[in-house]
């Protein structure tokens, strides 16, 4: 009822003929063009955007260190009491155990 068709290979036109060799293109050089003039005028730094610069940067180093500490005081704390819960269970168990 439902049989798959198997593909045909077609045969080659003469078996055995050797393999046509690819023809040879031509390669066309083009000088290079030259590089763009910048659009913009390049930044000059002042004493002051220096100063400026390097306030910002250690400002946000000290912010980002300070939520990382927070974020790692916040795991160990909840650690803390993760253990603390779970002493507390053993203990309730042992306890109850003992009694029976």
């Amino acid at each position: 009822m439902l049989r798959p068709k198997l593909p045909t290979m077609p045969l080659p036109a003469r078996p055995g003929s050797p393999p046509t060799a690819a023809e040879p293109t031509t390669i066309e050089q083009h000088p290079p063009t030259p590089a763009p003039a910048p659009s913009r005028p390049t930044i000059q730094l002042t004493p002051g955007t220096a100063l400026a610069l390097v306030g910002g940067g250690t400002a946000v180093v000290l912010v980002v260190g300070a939520v990382l500490v927070s974020m790692l005081l916040a795991v160990a704390v909840t650690a803390a009491s993760v253990a603390v819960c779970a002493l507390v269970v053993r203990s309730l168990v042992n306890t109850d155990a003992k009694r029976r």
